[in-house]
């Protein structure tokens, strides 16, 4: 396959009047040329973005809790916790075929959005009981399906979860379906490898849940295992969402969690730190040196009160990023990075923090760097186009961008911050077109079984 694009941002940098040579989903040469001898786009040319993080189920649940409500002294004081205790209680409805349903529909937003491949962070799975599935792997089987379905790339990281909190706490009830022994989970990361094996475009990792789900030798175990089976599995953990996490990590171990996590890990550029909001200086630094990834997910972080990432100070320093949607209250990579530079602006009370000199455009800043983040983040050959890279890329529509600014140079300008349509028309993913002229094929029959699964569903 051969495609002429007229403006395309490639690694090194804009290039104009480019063929682009694809076979086996990769690309093989890209030079200047004309388009009488190549498919010709209509519009220009963009890496396509890496989710580095998500919990699938969540995209049903989202809306649901957005609603205040009293503690015990008759306060109104919602937090990240009181939103758990909603959420277990609407996950105890969900079947195998929903969990499937909902990530097929959550995945094909993802592409029509612009997201290529999605890092899904996989904890769903026993059934509503706790009880084993006679297939044990049968939800992380639903994943796979939803993202075949969808076409979306897949990096699969079941979830390693023993404990409700540090020090080895009993699971609570609500947790039921998340929890394995050593052996039921390294039996899990087998299944995943071997559905992995039949699915082109997918790749297997793990997620140690987080410091309070997990004990020190069940996170080293698992490690072990895993990259017993792939030295370049990707690793995700949650650590340091919320500054509740920070002290009862403090009170247990006598370290903050990510300084722990540098302690007692050995962390290296295939480590994903999720959220790492409550950060000090000296962790900050940890994470840089380490070559590990910050896995922000600024609409979700926002959404729960979390608080926000150094980004500014961790760029600074040289630090590796990646977006992800998390719980999916939006579904969106343009949000994502939006929400990330306008977050800086409010805590520094400055314009364009996150343009550097190499790159003065704000928004092709945070669209390069989050597809190379979100490429190293999942493992993937992903997150820029040149030669030898994945086929994952998207054309936007021209004629959207081109009402609020025209040209390369501010094109990413536009899409990220002027442009509240969906400005992506087509998109590509292992060479292979998935979305057109704005429509997935199966965006329809998928959406109205999505909607009466809702309806079915307890509030």
């Amino acid at each position: 396959m051969k495609l002429f694009a007229k403006q395309v941002l490639t690694s090194k940098g804009w290039q104009e009047n480019q063929i682009i040579t694809i076979d086996n989903g990769l690309i093989t040469a890209m030079a200047e040329g004309c388009e009488s001898y190549a498919d010709v786009t209509k519009g220009i040319v963009i890496p396509g973005m890496v989710n580095c993080h998500s919990h699938a189920f969540q995209r049903a649940f989202a809306g649901f809790s957005e609603q205040g409500s009293e503690n015990s002294q008759g306060e109104m004081k919602d937090s990240f916790w009181t939103w758990r205790n909603i959420m277990y209680q609407f996950l105890e409805q969900l079947t195998v075929d929903d969990a499937q349903l909902i990530a097929e529909q959550l995945y094909i937003e993802m592409v029509k959005q612009g997201y290529t491949r999605v890092a899904e962070f996989h904890y769903l799975h026993h059934d509503p009981q706790g009880h084993v599935h006679a297939k044990p792997a049968a939800m992380a089987e639903a994943i796979f399906n939803a993202a075949k379905a969808s076409g979306i790339g897949l990096t699969m990281l079941p979830v390693l979860y023993r404990f409700s909190g540090f020090g080895e706490q009993t699971p609570n009830d609500g947790q039921k379906r998340f929890i394995h022994s050593m052996n039921a989970f390294n039996a899990l990361v087998d299944d995943c490898f071997a559905l992995a094996e039949r699915q082109p475009n997918s790749n297997v990792g793990i997620a140690p849940h987080s410091l309070r789900a997990v004990d020190k030798s069940s996170l080293l175990e698992a490690v072990s295992y895993v990259r017993s089976k792939d030295k370049h599995a990707p690793i995700h953990i949650h650590i340091a969402e919320q500054q509740k996490e920070v002290n009862d990590c403090l009170a247990h171990y006598e370290k903050r969690p990510v300084q722990w996590l540098l302690d007692n890990a050995e962390l290296d550029q295939h480590w994903c730190l999720i959220h790492a909001t409550h950060i000090d200086a000296k962790e900050r630094q940890g994470i840089v040196a380490s070559g590990a990834i910050a896995g922000i997910c600024p609409t979700t972080e926002a959404n729960l009160g979390d608080g926000i990432f150094p980004t500014t100070e961790f760029i600074n320093e040289h630090g590796s990023w990646a977006i992800g949607s998390d719980s999916h209250i939006s579904v969106s990579p343009v949000e994502e990075l939006r929400w990330l530079e306008y977050a800086q602006r409010l805590t520094k009370q400055q314009r364009a923090v996150l343009a550097t000199p190499q790159t003065p455009s704000v928004g092709q800043y945070l669209w390069q760097a989050a597809a190379k983040g979100g490429a190293q983040s999942t493992s993937s050959n992903t997150g820029e186009l040149a030669v030898g890279k994945q086929a994952d890329l998207l054309v936007l529509d021209e004629a959207k961008l081109s009402v609020y600014a025209s040209g390369a140079k501010y094109c990413l300008d536009s899409l990220v911050f002027a442009t509240h349509a969906n400005a992506i028309a087509d998109v590509m993913v292992n060479g292979q077109w998935v979305v057109t002229e704005g429509k997935h094929p199966n965006e329809q029959a998928t959406h109205e079984k999505f909607s009466t699964l809702l309806a079915r569903l307890k509030r």
